[in-house]
Formats: structure tokens, C-alpha cells, sequence
């Protein structure tokens, strides 16, 4: 899995808003569980944003309202448009493509909020 911050390369400002992506490819698609965990330094991994397996959205609670989880099949990618940044959501963000039971991992991008 190919995952990118898009233009700023994952840098933002308080109260500003970054566009993540995460292209999959070959035989892994984003068309079922697919989803972002985060991770802060010195903290464990947790969850920000998921398509279940059904299709169904689930945020985290520290999310809500603020983040936006979409994909587009066609182009095989998912994405995680942040806006509200806050310095609580500096971390490694990290995508996932469930296939057949097996999560399969991007290997992070740096998400740094400034004031």
C-alpha cells in the first residue's frame, strides 16, 4: 500500500486541514474493510476511521465531525481528509486494506500539527 499526505507533505497548522491517501494495488482492493490507525510517539496505535466490511463508517470519538473517510474504487484508494487539526492528531498515520481475513498495511505517513 502506497500512502501519501498530499500537498505539505503532512505538515498543517492548528485549526488547518490535510488530505491523506493510500493507494492499493495488484490484488488488494479497497473495496471492503478498509481504514486509518494512528500513532502518537509513546502511545499505542489506536483507530481514526474505517469502512466495515459491510460498508458501514465507524469514526473515533476524537474524530467526529472532523475527519472524513472515502474511497474510490476505480482508483483503488482511500482517503482521510482532516480538517480542525489540532497538535493532539500529530502522528504516524497508517492505512489498511483487509483481504480474506488478513490486514495489510501502508508503512505510515507523518502527520505534523504546528500552532
Amino acid at each position: 500500500l502506497m500512502c501519501a499526505a498530499g500537498v505539505g507533505g503532512g505538515l498543517a497548522q492548528t485549526g488547518g486541514s490535510l488530505r491523506l491517501s493510500c493507494a492499493a494495488s495488484g490484488s488488494i482492493v479497497v473495496r471492503g474493510a478498509t481504514g486509518w490507525y494512528r500513532q502518537a510517539p509513546g502511545k499505542q496505535r489506536e483507530l481514526v476511521a474505517k469502512f466495515t466490511a459491510d460498508n458501514s463508517i465507524h469514526y473515533a470519538d476524537f474524530v467526529k465531525g472532523r475527519f472524513t473517510i472515502s474511497r474510490d474504487i476505480r482508483k483503488n484508494t482511500v482517503y482521510l481528509e482532516m480538517t480542525g487539526l489540532n497538535s493532539e492528531d500529530t502522528a504516524v498515520y497508517y492505512c489498511y486494506v483487509n483481504k480474506v481475513g488478513v490486514d495489510y498495511w501502508g508503512k505510515g505517513t507523518q502527520v505534523t500539527v504546528s500552532s
